[in-house]
């Protein structure tokens, strides 16, 4: 098969397009034959991509949410057949998408959107499960409460903030774009264009706290929390100690797959409650562009996705 590779650590510069083994499923695995398969860019920075249990695993196929259909089952699977068209998030310590052809535990995969393209349903696992996991697991946000989402223009953030809606919250989120009309579309009642005005000008203002962004903006989410308030961080774990210092709590989460989340974020697709950006697609064989194009200033909101069939 193609597939999209990378033999050692590094960039987007170390990523190739060759031929490669089809993978052959495993016990509770399906063989999909990909039609489409999101990137994120932070990937090849990430200790999963390229270990298991501390030992290399290269060369590696980066791209870890797929749409596809199954094209054969492993030993052990029931439920499914091939022909379904399945979406899902692939553990990151495994290959993905990026490639004619996957395998997946049958148990991280659910039906496909079925309004949806395999581009749209491609982008929506890691970014939803996600937004899912921080709003409903961790900080458990109740209707009326007051939630400032940080990054809101982004993959996780757009989610994020029309989840929150969709839970009964008052929304609030940041962008650092010229996203503010899309983002309000979302669900957001209040946008802040973190170019012309600080997040945190006016103190202690929310609930719920979701930080997509990290470094000082984690820093200084602490300073918008109600006491009691939570926040939920998704690019480093918080700073030892600052919760206490502000009488919150603070949470850092690495999202996993679910396949019941999943079905349930493929039904809000399908009933027209749930709302995913592309912002830009490459075939595979461009797939080094795809993930350079991480680089690039001013790029649209949404997933990058990589077209492995159309």
């Amino acid at each position: 098969m193609t597939a999209l590779r990378a033999h050692r650590r590094g960039g987007p510069e170390v990523v190739v397009v060759e031929r490669a083994p089809v993978p052959v499923p495993a016990a509770g695995e399906v063989l999909i034959e990909v039609h489409a398969a999101a990137i994120t860019f932070d990937e090849l920075r990430w200790e999963e991509t390229w270990t298991r249990d501390g030992a290399s695993r290269t060369p590696v196929i980066p791209s870890h949410e797929v749409s596809g259909v199954i094209s054969e089952i492993g030993p052990g699977v029931t439920g499914l057949a091939p022909g379904a068209e399945v979406y899902g998030l692939i553990d990151f310590d495994r290959d993905g998408g990026a490639a004619e052809f996957v395998t997946v535990p049958a148990s991280d995969l659910a039906a496909k959107p079925s309004t949806a393209s395999h581009v749209v349903a491609a982008a929506l696992p890691l970014a939803g499960l996600t937004a899912w996991q921080a709003l409903v697991e961790h900080a458990a946000v109740q209707p009326g409460e007051s939630v400032l989402v940080l990054g809101g223009a982004g993959g996780v953030g757009a989610l994020t903030v029309q989840l929150a809606a969709a839970l009964g919250a008052r929304v609030t989120a940041t962008v650092r774009s010229d996203a503010r009309e899309l983002v309000g579309g979302f669900g957001a009642q209040r946008v802040i264009d973190v170019r012309a005005e600080a997040f945190d000008a006016g103190g202690p203002a929310y609930d719920v706290v979701v930080d997509t962004v990290g470094g000082e903006t984690l820093d200084r989410s602490f300073g918008v929390l109600r006491p009691g308030g939570r926040l939920i961080t998704l690019s480093a774990p918080p700073p030892p100690g600052r919760a206490d210092e502000h009488g919150v709590t603070a949470t850092f989460f690495i999202v996993r797959p679910n396949t019941e989340q999943l079905a349930e974020l493929a039904a809000r697709v399908d009933q027209g409650r749930l709302r995913v950006e592309i912002a830009r697609t490459f075939p595979l064989d461009r797939g080094r562009e795809a993930f350079e194009s991480g680089r690039e200033p001013g790029r649209r909101p949404g997933k990058t996705v990589i077209v492995v069939r159309d």
